[in-house]
């Protein structure tokens, strides 16, 4: 068997029963967290650019888009959802890899689960699986494939979003093979978009990518038999400095790649959260104010000005991959919500000029989820701090409690408080419920 077979199989193959306890608990909280980010995302002018794209295309209305009344064609709805859950960059991140991989997957599974009218727990089952499948295709091409360049959410994701969907309809272990090598084939998504719509655009391709080549599949498609492993294949073309068979395959069933994800605290690149974290712990620890501060340096992973290194953002969306503008309005704010990433915030003189301030030393020694920060006043006074695990990364996790927080803070800025808690017992339940149709009626915004 080749290494897309035996993926395909296994995803194929494996039991929604037999999943682990915690796989499920686990899709549950990623869902709530996706719901809650697009629900306030829809509210944006970078949403509606999308979802009036959606209405224009008049397509049928089959699957639902959040945080509005369109419904639209499954791979339309895929592709919006997707958009919007990234949008913010509020979603999850698979620590070793920095793939997102709820907002390919979970867009894909719910269209074809609107489609198909599987059980709730059919569909949590879908998304754990779609997700591993996703991690996998991740860590084995990692770091090769990143550091070329490509948006790993979008290239690794989309064949996440087409075993996801294909599990949904239903696919044998051959026609999933081919579901893959029709998502493979259009794996795409180029770093050089960060900070702009076209970074969430990758995880909407994805997911819309992913839920057409599960649909074509089981009408009779093919592709190639090794779409990860042949000769020209993702592996060969889309990471030709490396990969790993055993990172893909290994363990496969026994060690779960979900355990490694997390959700984010902040509206912003994950590399720069423990900078984040250890800022608010200083500003509320000494109550610190922005006059009061000469100097803000900090020791952090090589990541951190690779992928956060914008020096001065013009706009909100360049703000969130800005490490110092992260700092910044984490030291005046103490917070890293959107609000914290508007272009009004970005121009701000007070954040700005603390902006200025914020430097940073790579460290090859130094976690992704780890900084050493020194605050030096203007009166020579200086506090330290060392973040050894941030906020939402597997060895510090976002509690449900925190969860819940989060999710009331960001879908009630769309839906009433009411709406929201029925929504959030929805999806607590869903592996009781016989199809995903509680959870989708409520995700939509009557009128809007």
């Amino acid at each position: 068997m080749s290494v897309t077979q035996k993926l395909a199989a296994f995803v194929a193959d494996a039991e929604d029963g037999a999943l682990p306890e915690w796989t499920i608990h686990e899709a549950k909280r990623t869902l709530l967290n996706m719901l809650a980010i697009s629900l306030s995302a829809s509210r944006s002018d970078d949403a509606k650019i999308l979802i009036d794209w959606a209405r224009l295309e008049g397509c049928r209305e089959r699957a639902s888009v959040v945080g509005s009344d369109l419904r639209t064609s499954y791979s339309t709805a895929a592709l919006v959802n997707g958009y919007l859950c990234h949008l913010q960059d509020y979603d999850d991140t698979h620590f070793p890899t920095v793939l997102h991989p709820t907002a390919p997957v979970w867009p894909a599974v719910l269209a074809a689960a609107e489609e198909a009218s599987v059980s709730g727990l059919a569909t949590l089952a879908a998304f754990v699986l779609g997700a591993e499948t996703a991690c996998r295709v991740a860590i084995s091409v990692h770091p090769w494939h990143y550091d070329a360049g490509w948006h790993i959410t979008g290239t690794a994701g989309v064949f996440g979003a087409a075993a996801g969907a294909g599990r949904v309809l239903g696919l044998e272990p051959r026609a999933l093979v081919a579901a893959l090598g029709a998502a493979g084939t259009r794996a795409s998504g180029v770093r050089e978009v960060f900070g702009s719509h076209g970074k969430p655009l990758h995880a909407g391709q994805a997911a819309s990518s992913g839920v057409q080549a599960a649909s074509w599949a089981r009408a009779g498609f093919t592709a190639s038999d090794d779409i990860i492993g042949g000769r020209r294949g993702f592996w060969a073309v889309l990471s030709p400095a490396g990969h790993s068979e055993e990172a893909l395959l290994y363990d496969l069933g026994e060690r779960w790649e979900l355990r490694m994800n997390g959700l984010k605290p902040y509206a912003n690149g994950v590399v720069s959260h423990p900078l984040q974290d250890a800022v608010i712990e200083l500003r509320n620890a000494h109550e610190l104010t922005a006059d009061q501060v000469a100097s803000i340096e900090a020791r952090v992973h090589p990541l951190v000005p690779e992928l956060m290194g914008k020096t001065d953002p013009r706009v909100g969306l360049e703000g969130k991959f800005s490490f110092r503008h992260c700092a910044a309005a984490a030291l005046v704010d103490g917070a890293g919500h959107d609000a914290q990433f508007t272009d009004e915030k970005v121009k701000d003189p007070v954040i700005a000029a603390v902006r200025a301030k914020v430097s940073a030393t790579v460290d090859e020694a130094v976690r992704e989820d780890e900084v050493y920060v020194t605050i030096t006043l203007n009166d020579g006074q200086r506090h330290e701090i060392h973040v050894e695990h941030a906020t939402g990364s597997p060895e510090n996790p976002m509690s449900d409690v925190v969860l819940r927080a989060k999710y009331d803070a960001l879908a009630r800025e769309t839906l009433s408080a009411e709406r929201a808690d029925e929504l959030w017992q929805a999806v607590w339940t869903l592996d009781e419920a016989p199809d995903v149709t509680g959870v989708t009626a409520l995700m939509q915004l009557p009128g809007k």
